[in-house]
This record gives structure tokens, sequence and C-alpha cells, in this order.
């Protein structure tokens, strides 16, 4: 129960971190947070953890904000603006990548202690990140996509539950089979991949269920324009 109990405050303090993050710097704020959410879920998803008798991946709570961000910056600014920031994230990902790779070359001092706990964080970057990159640039613009056609179809300003929950509820699972697909099929047994497959997806439909409030408290908020 520790686990489920630190997984909910984790999420509100994630919750808590982007609305603050919105408020102090508004649109360009969201595209910080989404770079740094990015670069973050490729991190943390090298930690697994056990939940309701269940093998997860941390990860997924933070990564479910990046949803978040592109649907309040479509909701606010317009298709173009969340695509922008899409690629944005795409970007801040592969340069993280790049230049963490190029960290673990550099040969350690004999007393190091840092290079073991970096090559494990980030030894399987670039495998995590191939199957971030495709899952993220792949989900994101379905997101966008089915977003903004839910805005068409349902433009009203009390569905926008409809409109958050309606783009991610397929763009998530399309996101989780890519991502654990290319990262971790072969990495894992076949029981562990799909237990990781499934509750990927459901904590990350969930959290962003969950986040449902905070859009609505996102999109009221009194911003810096730029």
């Amino acid at each position: 129960m520790f686990n489920v109990s630190l997984g909910v405050g984790f999420a509100l303090v994630n919750f808590g971190l982007f609305l603050l993050c919105y408020r102090l710097f508004g649109r360009m704020g969201l595209y910080a947070w989404l770079g740094m959410a990015t670069v973050l879920a490729n991190i943390q998803v090298v930690k697994t953890i056990e939940m309701f008798g269940l093998v997860m991946t941390l990860g997924n709570t933070i990564y479910a904000s990046i949803y978040l961000t592109s649907d309040l910056l479509n909701e606010k600014y317009g298709e173009k603006t969340a695509k922008k920031a899409v690629w944005f994230g795409f970007f801040t990902l592969i340069a993280t990548t790049i230049i963490m790779q190029l960290v673990l070359l550099f040969e350690p001092q004999e007393s190091d202690i840092s290079q073991g706990a970096l090559e494990t964080l980030f030894g399987l970057m670039p495998r995590l990140a191939l199957g971030s990159l495709c899952a993220y640039l792949l989900s994101q613009f379905v997101d966008v996509k089915i977003y903004s056609w839910l805005k068409k179809k349902c433009p009203g300003p009390n569905q926008l539950w409809i409109r958050n929950n309606g783009s991610t509820l397929f763009s998530q699972m399309l996101d989780s089979i890519t991502f654990c697909s290319i990262a971790f099929l072969g990495v894992y047994p076949m029981d562990v991949w799909w237990e990781i497959l499934l509750t990927t997806y459901l904590i990350k439909f969930i959290v962003s269920a969950a986040s449902t409030p905070v859009l609505y408290i996102a999109r009221n908020m009194r911003v810096p324009e730029e």
C-alpha cells in the first residue's frame, strides 16, 4: 500500500508543479514543462515497481502530463501551437540522448563514483529514446488531431472533459504499444512485458483522466502574456 499512497501523492505533486509552472510562465512554461517531462519520463522508466500485485515502470505520471500540456496548448492557443510543442519535446529528447551518450564515453577518473550510476540510467537510453521518440511522435500528433476534431464536434466549455479524455484514450494506447514493443520486448520475460504494457496504458489513462480537473483549472488561469 505504500507505493499506492505514494503514487497518489506523487501525482498531486506533479499536477501542482504543472499548474505553478503555467501560472508563473504562461505558454512558455508549458513548452518548458513538456521538454522537462519528456526527459524525466525516460529517466524514470528505468525503475520498475510493484503496485496492486502488478509490475510497472515509473515515468507514467510525468509522461501523462505531456498529454495534459498538449491538450491545454490546443485548447487555449490552437492546433498549430500544440504541434510546435510536440516538435519541441522531440528535439529535447534527441538532444539529451546525444549529449548523455557522449558523457558516457569519457573515461572516468579512478575515484569517480558516478559512472556506474550514469550507465544504469542512460545506458539503455538509445533504445528507450528510440521507443519513446516513435511512440511520442505517433501518439502526440494523433492526440492533437483527435483533440482538434473533438473541439469542432464538442466545442462547449463544459465539454472539455470529452475532448481531453477522448483524445488520450486512443493516443495513449498507440503510445504504450509502440514504446513497450521497441523498448522492452526481449528485455523482460513475456509475462512481465505484458504486465508492463497493461499497467503502462492503464496508469497513463487513469492519470490523464484524473488530470481533467487540472485542465479546467489551468484553462481559467490568468497567466503572463508574451
